[in-house]
């Protein structure tokens, strides 16, 4: 799924389908913020219902990370 998507990284890849095959999706990942495993994409939520890809850059995502662990959330990665 993601080898036509070859040029957009080439540290990483990913690759979710559904149980039920109606959504799939894909990630190549070129590592800037965090070069560790723990920015593996997709990422999912630790009961598996929410499924995420994300292609760019948060320039803030330090504040943001500050404002939500304050509030209780966890992080697994240090990745924006």
């Amino acid at each position: 799924m993601t080898r036509e998507i070859s040029h957009r990284g080439p540290d990483d890849d990913g690759v979710y389908v559904s149980d039920d095959r109606q959504v799939g999706l894909g990630f190549r990942r070129l590592s800037i913020i965090d070069l560790s495993a723990a920015g593996h994409q997709p990422m999912s939520t630790d009961d598996g219902l929410i499924w995420l890809v994300f292609n760019g850059e948060i320039y803030n995502h330090l504040d943001i990370r500050r404002d939500l662990e304050t509030k209780g959330y966890r992080y697994r990665s240090a990745t924006d």
